[in-house]
């Protein structure tokens, strides 16, 4: 039986595509292989590749001005590839800090970098977001990043930063695809593909082509932008059976209506759950209304001690993956893309029956 599953990553996949994969996965495309079986060398999966890639291109908006990375590593590898392809030793690097995720990339750039953090948000919690005219970038610096949207607390920024001059560089890891971007708001936008572009195991890098050609030269080659720009991201074997899914996962969002109808169901999704959990008594959401995610939405029940019988009971009833983050407790319910709407109803449905039977 499929449960709606909760999960921060990996997360749900749509079940139109993983019933497509299963069809295909003995004889993909009259080649009697699977398609994690064919060469990346092929001319089938040479096509495959881009195919996908010139989907993501359209439905994102990604001009000819950027190149389009299908890399490994997930996003983790990005917070060290990011300074050495775009910084010079010694030149400073911002970022803005909102959350566990900005403090991972924070930490890895101090290894090759100056590092200023320009806006802090560590003294609420994590439940808060700097207003956009509350810091400065000094115009040197190699770039700004920042981490659209924080998973484990469920803090996401309305705006992009304006950095100047100087480049922007987000880490969408578990929001792109989720409503319409600016790219060319961007110098470079990276994002690992295990919440709402496929499974674990890849990651898209969506960077401008005059940012290249700037990688330092102790910079691993497999993390050199433009080495990977200039061999289509196959200096290596790819993540093939990653790039099929994310293939299936765009033509899914494509046949829904793209991004705008995407952003629609995803709106629709969280605000209904944060509705029912502000006119509730017993449960409570911790961010600050102007920063809420909708891709993942903490909550707290009113008496700590009901948490694991909540996640247990919520298990039981088809709705897997609800603990929180191990860092800070309560529940988290990670809403992406492929959660149906359904799936929210039905967690609002067991709340107010958990809420009856024990508050």
């Amino acid at each position: 039986m499929r449960v709606y599953n909760f999960s921060a990553g990996p997360a749900m996949m749509p079940l139109e595509v993983l019933e497509r994969a299963r069809t295909e996965l003995l004889d993909w495309r009259g080649s009697g292989m699977s398609v994690m079986e064919v060469s990346h060398r092929s001319k089938a999966f040479i096509a495959c590749a881009a195919e996908t890639e010139a989907l993501l291109r359209r439905i994102l908006g990604i001009g000819d001005d950027y190149a389009v990375l299908f890399l490994q590593g997930g996003a983790f590898g990005q917070f060290a590839a990011l300074p050495l392809n775009f910084s010079a030793p010694g030149q400073q690097l911002a970022y803005v800090c909102t959350g566990d995720w900005s403090k991972k990339a924070v930490a890895e750039a101090r290894r090759y970098g100056e590092v200023a953090v320009v806006a802090d948000e560590s003294a609420s919690g994590f439940t808060t977001l700097p207003a956009a005219s509350s810091f400065a970038v000094d115009q040197d610096a190699a770039y700004l990043h920042y981490t659209p949207n924080e998973t484990i607390r469920g803090v996401e920024f309305d705006y992009v930063p304006d950095a100047g001059a100087v480049p922007v560089v987000a880490d969408m890891s578990s929001t792109i695809l989720s409503r319409p971007v600016d790219v060319p708001r961007f110098g470079a936008i990276y994002a690992g593909a295990q919440k709402n572009m496929g499974p674990a195991g890849l990651v898209v890098v969506i960077v401008r082509r005059d940012l290249l050609g700037k990688a330092r030269p102790e910079t691993p080659t497999v993390w050199d932008y433009t080495v990977q720009a200039g061999a289509d991201s196959m200096i290596n074997t790819p993540p093939t059976f990653a790039i099929y899914l994310l293939g299936l996962v765009l033509e899914w969002i494509d046949e829904l209506g793209g991004l705008d109808a995407m952003a629609a169901r995803n709106r629709a999704k969280a605000e209904a759950l944060y509705s029912f959990i502000d006119a509730s008594g017993f449960y409570s959401n911790p961010v600050e209304v102007g920063a809420r995610s909708w891709m993942n939405v903490p909550f707290l029940v009113a008496d700590p001690s009901l948490e694991k019988t909540f996640v247990a009971q919520a298990a039981d009833a088809g709705l897997t993956n609800l603990a929180g983050h191990r860092s800070v407790g309560g529940m988290r319910a990670s809403i992406y893309n492929a959660m149906p709407p359904e799936g929210v109803t039905a967690l609002i449905d067991f709340m107010k029956e958990f809420e009856r039977t024990h508050g």
